[in-house]
């Protein structure tokens, strides 16, 4: 849907500070159902992402003490089969990107959709975070 030399360097955002890319079903249902947490983003073009989503989930794993797991992530209108699996192990709620969440032992514990993250400071949502990472990967 995207030209690779828009959506690449976004995918790197993420990647160069340790996110794995989940590129298919596969991929996301082996990540979920891992033991420990997950921390996941559904990486989008948009601006929130850019501006919001992204900074705050870059800041949480390179500084947070208590860390998931793992952390990974799909990227919008790019990993369709990884984000329509993702979306659907984050029913009930409705399909979201930018999205983040956690998965806990295979069960999603925490999730921030795009009405949480527009309007939001990246500062406001790696806060959110990292209260939520005290919370579940102590």
């Amino acid at each position: 849907m995207y030209p690779p030399e828009l959506f690449e360097p976004m995918k790197e955002d993420l990647t160069s500070v340790g996110f794995e890319e989940m590129l298919s079903a596969e991929d996301v249902e082996s990540a979920f159902a891992k033991e420990g947490t997950t921390f996941f983003v559904i990486n989008s073009v948009c601006g929130c992402a850019a501006g919001n989503a992204r900074p705050a989930a870059k800041y949480v794993v390179q500084h947070s003490k208590i860390k998931p797991t793992r952390a990974v992530t799909s990227f919008a209108g790019v990993d369709k089969e990884a984000v329509n699996k993702v979306r659907e192990l984050t029913a009930p709620y409705p399909p979201s990107s930018p999205s983040m969440g956690l998965i806990k032992d295979g069960k999603l514990v925490h999730f921030i959709e795009r009405l949480s993250i527009e309007g939001r400071s990246a500062q406001d949502i790696a806060q959110e975070l990292l209260d939520t990472f005290e919370q579940h990967c102590a």
